[in-house]
């Protein structure tokens, strides 16, 4: 797996443990409602994480980026489809975006790569 894939799971990892360790029942209902609104529904995952995708980056959170496009690569999402999810998401952020758009990309061509691993 790559440094960048393997650097962010790990982050993220340790600190949604330490986040739920504390016991916080609002932070734990956040989470579980996270988790299942992505579960399937009336829209299947793929849907849903290419729908997290796009507001993440109007949003331009970069881990939210991340995490929906490991998620939709695992959900068997292609290139394409995320690049148009993506384009979708740069029209309706504009310009900002651009530079999540690129993060986003570099993110994508790891996960590709360490497919092919």
């Amino acid at each position: 797996m790559s440094e960048l894939i393997q650097e962010f799971n790990d982050y993220r990892s340790k600190m949604n443990e330490k986040l739920l360790a504390d016991n916080n029942k609002i932070v734990k209902r956040i989470f579980n409602l996270d988790t299942n609104a992505y579960a399937p529904g009336a829209l299947d995952v793929k849907t849903k994480e290419l729908l997290g995708l796009v507001a993440s980056a109007v949003l331009r959170c970069d881990d939210c980026v991340k995490y929906h496009l490991e998620t939709s690569h695992k959900e068997g999402v292609t290139k394409e489809e995320m690049m148009e999810a993506m384009g979708i998401a740069t029209l309706v952020g504009g310009t900002i975006v651009i530079p999540h758009l690129r993060r986003a990309y570099e993110f994508w061509e790891a996960l590709e790569e360490a497919e092919t691993k």
